[in-house]
């Protein structure tokens, strides 16, 4: 289900689609929601304006000088902004990386930055699928898989959803709505579902669930 790639044949693809198979959407995260919500970028701003608050308070209750808070203020925001600044070129870094793909047979995430991997999930496999919308115009898109087939969460960080270790749930995160991934989910697996067996060899539900709304995350 999981193979490391280095030279794809297709965009976001380890190998050619074999016959019958073929692509419905493809599209990757905004890169500033991934970051904001994968990396918690706004808790940890109010996190270091605390920290700054404190610091000038403590400056201000020990009588120091207005150049020692000027000093203990300016280092504690020059702190904060490098450390928010590295970690949003790391959810860039993440987002650029990411490639999602829906055939009419599987989902696909194309993921990872210094251990690229692409991870396989065949319809046969997902149990049922959900979506949340955000206020930002994203919506995440989680995959609950079937009981017999397991990723582990670190695999898919930041592509899983929040507090699902044991059983990590896939997840398409931070998708510009307009871009429908959902929709083209849901039709793709409810015509899985009603395709008979034997046309589809791989698929062992008797039926698939459209997406669902909305699920926390």
């Amino acid at each position: 289900m999981i193979a490391e790639h280095e030279i794809e044949p297709i965009p976001g693809l380890p190998e050619k689609l074999p016959e019958g198979e073929g692509i419905l959407w493809q599209g990757g995260p905004r890169w500033w929601s991934l970051a904001k919500r994968a990396l918690h970028l706004r808790a940890l701003a109010l996190y270091f304006t605390l920290m700054v608050t404190w610091s000038i308070s403590t400056a201000i209750a020990s009588g120091g000088s207005l150049g020692e808070m000027a000093l203990a203020s300016a280092t504690s925001v020059g702190l904060a902004v490098l450390c928010l600044a590295v970690l949003a070129l790391i959810g860039r870094a993440m987002a650029k990386a990411a490639l999602y793909t829906i055939t009419n047979r599987r989902v696909v995430l194309r993921v990872g930055v210094a251990l690229p991997m692409t991870i396989n999930l065949p319809f046969s496999a997902i149990e049922s699928a959900a979506v949340k919308q955000h206020a930002d115009g994203t919506e995440d898109i989680v995959l609950t898989l079937s009981p017999e087939h397991k990723i582990a969460w670190l695999a898919l960080w930041p592509h899983a959803r929040p507090w699902r270790v044991a059983r990590a749930e896939p997840m398409l995160r931070a998708l510009p709505v307009t871009a429908g991934a959902a929709q083209v989910l849901s039709r793709a697996l409810a015509a899985s579902a009603s395709l008979p067996v034997r046309a589809m060899p791989e698929s062992q539900a008797a039926s698939k669930p459209a997406l669902s709304g909305p699920v926390a995350a």
